[in-house]
């Protein structure tokens, strides 16, 4: 029995979030949110500024899971599909925290998640997963 066996039953998954439901019922994650506020026109100069710079390190560093699998977002086929970070993504999750500055400076609320069974998983690399909520 190799190491790997138990560790995956205790892998922590982490998802940055919404605590309030969206439209559709689901938890916006923290790029979705921020996203939301650049499209309305709230973000100030710097904050826009930090948005292209972070969004643009963010995509160079880890794959879109919807260029793999265009599928994978579609409500219809995987409602609620949701991307969490692997505890091996530690690299990816320092530059959260910045995201979070932002969105507080506009009174919106994120929420860090852990969870060691966040779903049925539909997309993996070596970073992340995501995954669709059990009914």
């Amino acid at each position: 029995m190799g190491m790997t066996d138990s560790d995956s039953e205790t892998t922590q998954y982490i998802r940055f979030q919404s605590p309030h439901r969206n439209t559709r019922g689901h938890f916006t994650g923290v790029f979705g949110l921020i996203n939301t506020l650049a499209r309305e026109g709230r973000l100030t100069d710097e904050q826009e500024s930090f948005r292209r710079v972070n969004n643009s390190w963010y995509d160079a560093a880890y794959t879109d899971p919807s260029t793999v699998d265009p599928t994978v977002y579609d409500h219809e086929i995987n409602p609620g599909a949701a991307a969490w970070f692997k505890p091996s993504a530690a690299h990816l999750i320092a530059r959260v925290p910045g995201y979070l500055e932002v969105l507080a400076a506009h009174g919106v609320d994120c929420r860090m998640m852990r969870s060691v069974d966040p779903g049925r998983v539909i997309y993996e690399d070596d970073v992340q997963v995501v995954a669709v909520p059990y009914a």
